[in-house]
């Protein structure tokens, strides 16, 4: 359970959040969850461990779980405008990031845009751009074992149903969310490579993104590190803990050099 929740007022928005550990010398961490998802949809199985020793703050997007939506389109530029703001408004100057899918889009568009609020970047079955998913993926044949299932949906939806304040627009906001997903993406090769933030890759080997791809923002990004967990899709890579944690470990506390 988180230690505190709130709802910061940013850009037309009640802004849900959560926060989990207690404040201490080091950064604190932020955690942004995928699409269609929600805090705990996205990281239950990861935040105990990632909370120890440090502050977490984790909030949810536009139209996601508990925050309601408004007139605006969900696009990255605007998710980014939100959480900024909202860190504004909780007085933290800068942060590590830690991003997934739709979450991970949010970090990277954070990180090129504001990069003094910025410290160490994960980012999580992220592309920067839209020919980096993989074809089965851009066009979905929903057999496919690489795409959510039907009881991954449902899992979606419950928890929509379960905590938004107007339960009864899923099917709204899932298409809205999706579109935004699958909008032009904003950045380019030379934006990766202005990155300053140590950056961390981590997609599954079964996971939206091409491994190519991946591979291509690892040699884009001065400082990045890229981690292929094996037999991994995108809806059980935050679920791996014990391939996942271990990585995260090593790359958000790092020893000496």
């Amino acid at each position: 359970m988180p230690s505190t929740t709130g709802y910061a007022k940013v850009n037309g928005l009640e802004m849900y959040y959560e926060l989990h550990g207690e404040d201490t010398a080091r950064r604190p961490l932020v955690l942004l969850h995928g699409g269609v998802l929600t805090v705990d949809l996205s990281f239950a199985p990861v935040l105990p461990t990632l909370a120890a020793g440090r502050r977490v703050i984790a909030p949810e997007f536009q139209g996601h779980g508990h925050t309601a939506d408004i007139d605006r389109e969900i696009t990255v530029v605007n998710l980014d405008s939100d959480v900024v703001a909202m860190l504004d408004e909780l007085g933290i100057a800068q942060a590590d990031f830690f991003g997934f899918s739709l979450g991970g889009l949010t970090a990277l568009e954070v990180a090129v845009r504001h990069p003094e609020r910025v410290g160490r970047l994960v980012l999580a079955s992220t592309h920067y751009s839209q020919d980096g998913y993989r074809d089965e993926v851009r066009t979905p044949d929903y057999a496919s074992p690489l795409l959510p299932s039907q009881a991954d949906f449902q899992e979606m939806a419950d928890a929509y149903a379960a905590v938004a304040p107007h339960p009864e627009h899923f099917q709204d906001f899932l298409a809205k969310t999706s579109a935004g997903a699958n909008a032009p993406l904003p950045w380019t090769a030379d934006d990766l490579r202005a990155l300053a933030s140590p950056t961390l890759l981590v997609i599954g080997d079964r996971d939206f993104v091409k491994v190519e791809h991946a591979a291509e923002m690892q040699r884009l990004i001065p400082q990045a590190d890229l981690a292929v967990l094996p037999s991994t899709t995108h809806m059980t890579l935050t679920r791996h803990t014990s391939l996942l944690l271990p990585v995260l470990d090593a790359f958000l506390n790092p020893g000496p050099a």
